[in-house]
């Protein structure tokens, strides 16, 4: 029976059409990944140094950073 079904499956349009997919070339593909990669980084930096920009953040991190700077008291 099971052999009957792989028969039936290889002769379907459905397997044609996977195995047209599989051999489809998308060497482009890999380009427009790229740079839709570099333009998120680009957009996050920007956020970024929009945070690092304002008051509160500066004020924030310069708390942080004396706080682990400074030696514990003993």
């Amino acid at each position: 029976m099971s052999l009957q079904l792989v028969r039936l499956y290889h002769s379907s349009p459905a397997h044609a059409l996977a195995h047209r997919l599989r051999q489809s070339n998308d060497s482009g593909m890999s380009t427009a990944e790229y740079a839709i990669g570099t333009l998120a980084a680009v957009a996050l930096a920007g956020v970024l140094l929009t945070m690092l920009g304002s008051d509160a953040i500066k004020t924030l991190l310069n708390t942080v950073f004396q706080k682990a700077l400074t030696p514990p008291k003993p």
